[in-house]
């Protein structure tokens, strides 16, 4: 199977930076054809590099000033390329140290986040999980993408970062739909005992807990990929092979707003405490 391709807001930041080489480079007079052949290309190279075809590397934009005396620029622009490179990172190449790695790798975007949002269409968010639940969920991940088998550290790093649920002054908003409280995660019985303790996080008094009941007329609120977010900071989007880092304030403003409407169709309180425990009398 080939690889996904990134999406487009991946697509949309290499084509930006593809258009400042291209503004370099017409700056100083040359033609792409000069510039490839001055740094030993293919020719066809310096026009994937500025249509954003082709991912510059450090060294491809230390020839790229050199050639064309913008060397000024240099550390900018590699700065700007690796941050590219940072948004999309796939599962496999993100895992490959360990899931506890993987746990722990987001613990200092947590700790430092006031408001925090997430949105699910597949499982239980990872604050609101309980220990087997979380374990059923990595032990998939395993499986699926034959990641590393360091399951029980992952869990209990899991269950340690849902400390940031207790400290006081953050506040935490969770939008699920219906199905994902009907889809079995491990056993009947682990389902049974994560959707009670969902119900018990209604009381968290900084916590709002929102389902969006199967059946509800979506208007603008379409199902979309799962996503969190931190302030108005950073988004993360969670792919089938890959994960999405955005902090570009108009594509944050973008999942804001599908937020905005999400919410709008869920119910919350004692209407989604109702949906939770008809998905815990549907088990059996």
């Amino acid at each position: 199977m080939s690889p996904s391709p990134p999406p487009s807001s991946v697509q949309e930041a290499r084509a930006a930076l593809g258009k400042r080489l291209r503004e370099i480079r017409k700056d100083s007079g040359l033609t792409a054809r000069a510039v490839a052949a001055a740094a030993g290309w293919h020719e066809s190279k310096s026009s994937r590099l500025e249509n954003g075809k082709t991912s510059p590397s450090d060294g491809d934009i230390r020839l790229w000033t050199y050639i064309c005396r913008a060397e000024e620029q240099t550390a900018d622009l590699i700065a700007t390329a690796r941050g590219i490179d940072g948004m999309y990172i796939e599962w496999r190449r993100m895992e490959s140290a360990g899931l506890k790695r993987v746990q722990e790798s987001v613990l200092p975007l947590f700790e430092r986040t006031i408001w925090f949002r997430f949105y699910q269409s597949q499982v239980i968010p990872g604050l609101l999980q309980t220990q087997y639940y979380t374990r059923a969920v990595l032990d998939t991940v395993v499986a699926l993408r034959q990641a590393p088998g360091d399951v029980e550290e992952a869990v209990a790093e899991r269950m340690n970062r849902q400390r940031v649920l207790r400290q006081g002054g953050r506040r935490f908003a969770f939008l699920i739909e219906e199905w994902v409280l009907r889809s079995i995660i491990g056993t009947p019985d682990v389902m049974a005992n994560q959707l009670g303790h969902l119900i018990g996080m209604t009381a968290t008094p900084a916590v709002s807990l929102g389902v969006i009941p199967m059946g509800v007329v979506r208007g603008n609120a379409w199902p979309v990929e799962p996503f969190s977010m931190y302030d108005e900071m950073q988004v993360s989007a969670e792919l089938v092979s890959a994960g999405l880092t955005v902090t570009q304030p108009r594509e944050i403003a973008e999942y804001s707003k599908a937020f905005t409407e999400l919410a709008r169709i869920a119910v919350f309180g004692a209407s989604a405490r109702k949906l939770i425990t008809s998905a815990i009398n549907a088990l059996g």
